[in-house]
């Protein structure tokens, strides 16, 4: 059971580790475009990859009742559609050059998860859950800014950025738990259709009526050759392997792991960008880490 859980964590580390990849390395170069044609594309390009699996799974559909749809309908407008078309935007105002505001401002995610799991899925968390919880907080801080101070250099652009951040972090904290409320029926891979299905539909609606369909042509070789990658990697099969976690862990567990997030982007500036990590980073990754673990290993009713 202890090695059930860990492999639920850890596929949960991973997905947010290729979300990392996804705001470091791809999405960059697709800032030309408008923000709406790239949530929209994104997504649509993985629902099409999932459309022949999702056939297999449609005997489930007879499972779901109206508030699992309502469920997954919440899911896909914060989760898929506002939460990524905010952080998407909040990159964008400060041109993926300056990384500390929207992270900071991320780190409220947890906050807006774990209240929302209390409330609405009625999870019991132990003390030892908000010791490492903080700890992890804490330590997340510590990995982020270099010498424990944000960079808030963009100019007025740092307040936008800092008000989509924050919207991104009420999207994709209260998805986490309507995810897990979702999920309670049907399977992991159902669960990752429907999120890509119904976001595709509503972010085709929000596009036609932003004008943004039009830039659809617009889009270079190139920039598909990156849409393809966020399908394959930070997108589809990302989403896969989180909803796989979620189904086992419980969506507060789910929330400490995903700073797994912050963590890895900082590593990649680090390892791709150059931008050396100090002693304080080093050490606030490596207790993060550890405060994970422990997160990881609570007792069975947490899960």
């Amino acid at each position: 059971m202890q090695q059930l859980k860990l492999a639920a964590s850890l596929f949960i580390i991973i997905a947010a580790i290729l979300w990392a990849l996804d705001g470091v390395v791809l999405r960059p170069n697709l800032y030309s475009l408008p923000v709406p044609t790239v949530v929209f594309v994104e997504h649509g390009l993985a629902f099409l990859v999932m459309v022949p699996f999702l056939i297999r799974e449609l005997f489930q559909f007879k499972k779901l009742k109206a508030g699992d749809w309502g469920a997954f309908l919440w899911v896909a407008v914060f989760g898929g559609a506002f939460g990524t078309m905010f952080i998407t935007k909040a990159l964008f105002y400060v041109n993926f050059v300056n990384l500390s505001i929207v992270v900071l401002i991320q780190k409220l995610q947890p906050v807006f998860a774990l209240t929302l799991a209390a409330i609405i899925l009625k999870e019991k968390l132990p003390k030892k859950f908000w010791l490492w919880a903080a700890v992890a907080l804490v330590a997340t801080y510590f990995v982020t800014f270099a010498n424990f101070v944000p960079n808030l250099s963009t100019g007025d652009k740092t307040a936008m950025a800092a008000l989509f951040a924050l919207g991104a972090a009420f999207s994709w904290g209260s998805s986490t738990v309507f995810s897990k409320r979702a999920l309670r029926k049907v399977s992991f891979q159902l669960g990752t259709y429907l999120r890509f299905g119904l976001t595709t539909v509503l972010m085709f609606l929000i596009a036609a009526t932003t004008d943004s369909l039009a830039k659809i042509g617009s889009i270079s070789s190139q920039q598909w050759l990156i849409f393809l990658l966020i399908v394959f990697s930070s997108g589809g099969a990302a989403m896969l392997l989180y909803y796989y976690g979620l189904k086992k862990v419980s969506a507060s567990v789910s929330t400490i792991c995903e700073l797994a997030f912050p963590l890895a982007a900082i590593l990649f500036e680090f390892i791709l960008r150059g931008r050396m990590l100090n002693w304080s980073q080093w050490l606030g990754a490596l207790v993060l880490f550890f405060a994970i673990y422990k997160i990881s290993l609570l007792p069975k009713d947490l899960n």
